[in-house]
């Protein structure tokens, strides 16, 4: 699918281009930039993704650059005249820094031979990862009319594929799209009770390559720590880490010198390690795309590999709780507005192009907002372009106690009056002994009831007796009003885009249930007929396969039914007991376990064990 992709590169057509992960997606647009006299532009939103990109391209001889955060005006001034100047052939840079004015106007002064727009599907509001920036990356159009355009991206449905064609304003755009379909890899559900026994049933190859993924920072270390106790060489990858750290723990993963990554869902984008034998997935994904361009990244060469999700029936009120309880509706985006305003005291028709310091956790606090909810409306807010809220968001309260878990268990036995604080801290934050770890101290404030000024004070002595390292932010973002103050007059114009934002979550959350629960139809044909394709074959090798070709003869039944009655007549057991005690594979052990409950021969007690009925 490469060539036809740079084919039509080569004859200045605007184009789609639809590869799975792992599928080459670069070089659609690298051989086409390095044939032509000129440099290519390249917007991508990781900056990870793009020094990767970078530093490939210089190991081959060939000039490229890439505008990451942190570089002086002087520099990204001699930088942008190296792209007029220094026969450079490649620039990558974020869709936030192409907003900037100086950006645009050397740009215009450049010979782009074109324009590549990679993860292409942040651009649209139905995109499984929106960017708001990404709305304006159609000004390259403006800048550069002539230079055709490459929107690239390894997931995204023909809503989403239309809807880049739009926002990118590509004209008779082709798009290519190569089948999403994996002959090696497995996409396997699997139901526990216990889903570490299950994950290390998983793990029965040590020396493998694997990434798991969980929902927390704070999952990340408790997954990984009891992983080192069966004798894993694993280790944990977090949004909390410091870049240093990430480097060297990448590093390490891709030298195999670390076999398992533990990791949050941001890890991974743009990271090429081909022998990753099994992608798990211990909580529930947030929408199809995530889940399948995380699954992707196991097998890339080509040999088999699995990608499974372990849940369990209490994980779908956790995803219901956790995505759809928190989005905000128009009623709720219209009060954030309102309470905004009135906390900045700005008068009705006002506002606009100022920018203040603020507090979310005393905000929330003043108005009694669930955190969540007005964090997403905020985003919202930003997303319309009614607002800005500065990256600066993130850098909230931090510690880390920096001396052992037996120390400071004796340090607050000696000091009882810290007692409450550390605990509360060390229940709501798993990291803190491990990582310094932002932490909200108004949370932390609710839970103990000691007030936020009194919890900073006893930080800070924490601090100066060598118990914890603390930094403190006044104020955790910064706002800029792009509009002036008209309350619901502001909102209404976006009111349908709000709803639609939350039916799309909706619907993006129904789908993995869907997924999940429905054990008839081949995992991989589930996924590729979300993506829209619809003629394709039962893959052979996923769980809903290889339960439908395993199906257990009398003959069969009878032997495990024979095995397992007079362990039964022995004393209670577990279905994982009853497991390890015959020979059997578990999923037959269970298929024959249920027949017996369903004739009444046994039933399970309380305490999930299993019992010969009197």
């Amino acid at each position: 699918m490469q060539w036809p992709i740079i084919e039509a590169a080569l004859q200045n057509k605007d184009v789609i281009a639809l590869l799975p992960t792992g599928g080459g997606k670069s070089v659609c647009f690298q051989v086409p930039a390095l044939y032509r006299e000129g440099i290519c532009v390249v917007v991508s939103p990781l900056i990870a993704l793009m020094q990767d990109q970078v530093n490939a391209l210089k190991n081959k001889g060939i000039k490229a650059m890439a505008l990451t955060g942190g570089i002086s005006f002087q520099d990204l001034d001699a930088a942008l005249d190296n792209c007029i100047y220094g026969n450079y052939k490649f620039l990558y840079l974020s869709p936030e820094r192409l907003q900037q004015e100086l950006v645009q106007e050397r740009i215009k002064r450049m010979n782009v031979n074109l324009i590549a727009v990679d993860e292409a599907h942040c651009i649209s509001q139905w995109g499984h990862d929106f960017r708001p920036a990404y709305r304006n990356v159609n000004i390259l159009k403006a800048l550069k009319p002539g230079v055709p355009v490459m929107g690239l991206t390894a997931t995204a449905t023909q809503k989403v594929v239309e809807d880049i064609v739009t926002q990118l304003e590509l004209e008779d755009a082709e798009v290519f799209k190569q089948s999403f379909f994996r002959k090696n890899l497995a996409y396997n559900v699997l139901n526990a009770e216990d889903k570490n026994y299950r994950l290390l049933q998983l793990l029965s190859k040590k020396e493998e390559s694997a990434i798991i993924y969980v929902r927390s920072r704070k999952a990340t270390i408790e997954v990984a720590n009891f992983l080192k106790k069966n004798n894993y060489k694993a280790e944990t990858f977090h949004g909390g880490l410091k870049f240093e750290e990430k480097q060297k723990k990448l590093q390490n993963w891709l030298d195999n010198k670390i076999n398992i990554i533990v990791a949050t869902t941001a890890f991974g984008m743009g990271i090429d390690k081909p022998d990753v034998r099994q992608v798990i997935h211990l909580n529930l994904p947030e929408s199809i795309e995530s889940y399948f361009q995380e699954a992707g990244r196991a097998g890339r060469d080509e040999k088999s590999a699995t990608a499974t999700i372990i849940t369990h029936t209490s994980d779908i009120p956790v995803l219901k709780n956790q995505f759809l309880a928190g989005i905000p509706d128009v009623a709720d985006v219209k009060l954030v507005y309102r309470r905004l305003n009135s906390y900045f005291r700005i008068a009705y028709g006002e506002g606009e192009n100022t920018s203040h310091d603020f507090n979310f956790g005393q905000f929330c606090q003043h108005y009694q907002f669930n955190t969540i909810k007005a964090y997403n409306a905020l985003q919202v807010l930003d997303r319309c372009g009614i607002l800005k809220l500065s990256e600066q968001f993130y850098k909230k309260t931090e510690l880390q106690f920096i001396v052992s878990g037996r120390q400071l268990q004796f340090f607050l036995e000696e000091n009882p009056k810290y007692n409450l604080l550390a605990k509360a801290i060390l229940r709501t934050y798993g990291g803190v002994l491990e990582n310094q770890t932002g932490i909200n101290l108004s949370k932390i404030s609710d839970k103990t009831g000691i007030n936020e000024k009194e919890a900073l004070h006893l930080l800070d002595e924490l601090q100066k007796q060598g118990i914890a390292d603390f930094s403190h932010a006044k104020h955790d973002a910064n706002i800029t009003f792009w509009m002036p103050r008209e309350d619901d007059t502001t909102i209404n114009p976006f009111s349908v885009y709000i709803k639609e934002q939350k039916r799309t979550k909706e619907a993006n959350i129904q789908a993995i249930l869907d997924y999940i629960a429905n054990e008839k139809v081949c995992r991989s044909r589930q996924l590729l007929e979300y993506f829209g394709e619809n003629k394709v074959e039962d893959c052979g090798i996923c769980s809903v396969c290889t339960a439908t070709k395993k199906v257990l003869t009398r003959t069969e039944m009878n032997k495990i039914y024979r095995d397992i009655i007079p362990l039964l007549k022995q004393k209670e057991y577990t279905s994982r007991d009853i497991t390890q005690n015959i020979n059997y594979p578990e999923n037959h052990v269970l298929e024959v376990l249920r027949l017996l409950a369903e004739k009444e021969i046994i039933y399970r007690t309380k305490t999930n064990t299993y019992k010969i009925k009197d």
